[in-house]
């Protein structure tokens, strides 16, 4: 062991470091005389009381201090604090269940959540909107704020992932990196067959998100969740001839940036009044919805990329 090491493993800061770990108790520098004399009492004392007594071999001031900090109180401290901790947590279920005892009944007319911003959503949000799915309209038009801000939030943790994981390397370790188990043909076969589907499954969900349950968040789900069947099944090899860190990079970004220029062009006509130049078309067409199919694309294209990123870049550091 170096000296070095010796001094490090002696300085207060190595001995705070395993206080605050857990590990070993912090006594003061001035009081370890103190410690080891309050102990050898407290040793004395058990000795006579206990006929089983073994003596303890090294005499380490930290060891020693733990030992008699568990036999001065903290069993007790310990079981008090989890009496007490057993108590908060009654208080606060119990709590919890008087208010829920209290809130309105299911479709009471006095309810704070049937309110006029409610009912102009369910009465005017498909003449406003276009839209058949009442939900949709609501978080795409009505809402669309908020949904771009959650959009950022899936942009921000990507983002945050390609920055801690995403792994470069030279192009000859990269090809040694390309190394990968050998593929399972019936996977192959089963992924030869369902992956299209899956796609084909995520598109209607997208394109009738406005018509009927589905949309943006759930198509995306669906499209990355193919993705990652067909890199599971056939590799990123061949995953990365139509979908690579580029293609991931254009779609990514684009689909952001052309969902914020929506998003400004509702609030800038919205604030002043100015009506929309992009026709609503007719209720229940697929084109139709005005700006609302176009985000449901765009909010889909955001999801399954992230979902894919997070699958390659926690599998392998790359696409």
């Amino acid at each position: 062991m170096s000296r070095i090491r010796k001094d490090y493993e002696r300085s207060f800061a190595h001995r705070f470091l395993d206080f605050v770990k857990g590990d070993k108790p912090l006594p003061e520098e001035d009081h370890v005389e103190e410690w080891r004399t309050r102990i050898a009492e407290v040793k004395e004392t058990e000795r006579t009381e206990n006929a089983n007594y073994i003596e303890l071999k090294e005499t380490d001031p930290y060891e020693d201090a733990k030992r008699f900090a568990q036999l001065s109180g903290v069993r007790v401290f310990r079981r008090i604090y989890y009496v007490l901790a057993m108590i908060m947590c009654l208080l606060i279920i119990g709590m919890l269940i008087m208010n829920v005892a209290y809130m309105p009944r299911f479709g009471d007319e006095n309810s704070p959540t049937n309110n006029e911003v409610a009912e102009r959503y369910l009465e005017k949000g498909s003449e406003e909107t276009g839209v058949v799915n009442t939900v949709t309209g609501m978080i795409l038009q009505y809402r669309a704020f908020d949904t771009f801000g959650e959009t950022n939030v899936l942009f921000v943790a990507a983002c945050s992932v390609l920055i801690l994981l995403l792994h470069r390397t030279a192009p000859k370790e990269k090809e040694k990196k390309d190394l990968e188990p050998e593929p399972d043909v019936i996977l192959q076969n089963v992924a030869r067959i369902v992956v299209p589907m899956i796609f084909l499954f995520g598109l209607y969900i997208l394109l009738n998100g406005h018509l009927s349950p589905g949309g943006g968040f759930s198509g995306g789900a669906v499209i990355g969740a193919g993705l990652i069947l067909y890199n599971a099944a056939f590799g990123f090899r061949m995953t990365r001839r139509f979908f690579d860190e580029k293609v991931y990079d254009i779609i990514k970004v684009g689909s952001l940036c052309l969902y914020a220029m929506i998003i400004a062009y509702y609030l800038f006509t919205g604030a002043n009044g100015i009506a929309s130049v992009v026709p609503l078309g007719r209720l229940g067409n697929i084109i139709s919805s005005g700006l609302i199919l176009p985000i449901n694309l765009l909010v889909g294209l955001e999801v399954a990329c992230t979902m894919y990123a997070f699958y390659a870049l926690f599998r392998r550091g790359t696409f």
